[in-house]
């Protein structure tokens, strides 16, 4: 189905049974569900990570509702990240060298970074946070779970892609490319690459061998590079909308409420249901999902998430028959520059920017993402005829997600995927899944779990 379809049939209440305000209000509470092992769940959130969680949960046997405050799916990180799906390549932004980094990309008016005070206390108690994070041994600890939960999350798509037969994603595998412009920074990452591992350290030949198109520019800059073999690339918004569809079809899922989510309704230490401008929603569990918006929705019942918004941009140029786009999926370290081909369009996402909860495209970031891309690769794609967009991704300071359960009972996280959301969305789903059906986590959750505020 084309892309163009998915969209105009996801706003069909008819294909996608809405639930109307009425019919929120008349659905069952917690108090009359049948303890079968089947639950009834509510999902906050419907980006990629909010789509997937649900439909693991209408799989694991639970009946499922989905709140979405848009009229559409992913409508927010989802809409246009870039589209990689880095199961190797996790490594969080909090390490030993980034504070001393972060000083010389401030200075560049091109650089990777920016920062600007939003005037809250968020911000900077987030900051901080980050910067205990930004250590050697910390980092490398994360960094050995978020690659467990890659894998993982890896394993995951592979077999909902056995069940859902998700196709119009635009997915391909042609592995990844780590490029480095700086000769010292190369030789630090290769010497750590093992032999016999999914990881080769090319040099600058090798790596024109692998992708011609690096040399449009002139290679000179380039030191050489990290190729990993498997690393694949999708839409991720035409994945999610599709999901949708083949949820709505789902025997367990009952529905998607159009509405904003205000707050919930606490008796004892337990959720008991989900209150939105439309009304009450209740049910047995409820399951975070919304991104950034899971703060102000958590702060309600006194639960702190440690959540910021990492601001990217993106662009969507369109190729012809006269362009060279990359075929493998590229990502320029130190520029942290992402280019991957989606289907007929080059993907281009890149930035890090700390300035609040604000969507705005700015017109001197989008300029220096279009003088960037146009010196890399010239003769990719249309970069005239290229789309803009921003997104706000939710990040944690340590870089990790926080999945399972929260202090209140009924209440579950899968929140702060940062940039790595649809890489992980699949994994994290399933283990969110297993956990509320009262089995042991697929994978080990220390650092993975809400950490204590």
């Amino acid at each position: 189905m084309a892309l163009a379809s998915i969209q105009q049939g996801y706003g069909s209440r008819r294909r996608f049974h809405w639930l109307t305000p009425a019919r929120i209000r008349t659905l069952p509470d917690h108090s009359r569900m049948i303890s079968s092992g089947m639950k009834q769940l509510v999902v906050i959130g419907g980006g990629v990570v909010g789509v997937t969680t649900a439909w693991a949960l209408a799989e694991a046997g639970h009946r499922v509702t989905l709140v979405e405050r848009d009229a559409a799916l992913a409508t927010g990180a989802s809409r246009a990240n870039g589209g990689q799906l880095s199961y190797r390549y996790v490594s969080p932004l909090a390490d030993a060298g980034v504070p001393l980094k972060a000083l010389k990309w401030l200075l560049d008016p091109d650089g990777p970074l920016r920062f600007k005070p939003d005037g809250t206390l968020t911000q900077w108690r987030w900051l901080m946070a980050f910067l205990a994070h930004c250590r050697g041994p910390i980092n490398r600890r994360t960094t050995e779970r978020l690659l467990e939960l890659g894998a993982f999350s890896q394993q995951c798509f592979a077999e909902l892609q056995r069940h859902a037969a998700l196709d119009a994603i635009a997915l391909r595998s042609p592995g990844k490319l780590v490029v480095y412009r700086q000769a010292e920074e190369f030789a630090r990452v290769a010497a750590r690459t093992s032999a016999g591992g999914p990881e080769r350290a090319l040099t600058r030949e090798e790596c024109l061998a692998i992708e011609p198109s690096l040399g449009d520019g002139g290679a000179e800059w380039l030191a050489g590079g990290i190729f990993t073999s498997g690393e694949a690339v999708a839409d991720c918004h035409a994945l999610t909308v599709q999901l949708g569809e083949r949820l709505a079809r789902h025997p367990n899922f009952r529905g998607l409420v159009q509405a904003q989510a205000t707050d919930f309704v606490v008796e004892g230490d337990r959720v008991v249901a989900l209150r939105t401008d439309s009304g009450e929603l209740g049910a047995e569990g409820f399951v975070l999902a919304a991104g950034l918006h899971s703060a102000a929705l958590a702060a309600r019942v006194g639960v702190r998430l440690p959540l910021y918004p990492l601001k990217g941009y993106s662009l969507s140029a369109p190729i012809h028959g006269v362009h060279r786009p990359p075929t493998v999926s590229v990502t320029d370290f130190e520029r942290k520059t992402l280019y991957a081909r989606i289907g007929d369009q080059l993907r281009v996402a890149a930035m890090v920017d700390l300035v609040g909860d604000d969507t705005r495209i700015d017109p001197k970031r989008l300029a220096a993402l279009q003088r960037n891309v146009r010196e890399t690769f010239p003769k990719a794609a249309d970069y005239d005829r290229a789309v803009p967009w921003a997104g706000l991704r939710p990040a944690t300071p340590s870089g990790a997600p926080m999945l399972g359960q929260t202090p209140l009972r009924g209440l579950w996280l899968n929140v702060g995927h940062g940039a790595l959301g649809f890489t992980f969305s699949f994994g994290s789903a399933r283990i969110v899944a297993d956990l509320v059906s009262g089995k042991p986590s697929p994978i080990a959750l220390d650092g993975l779990a809400l950490r204590p505020a």
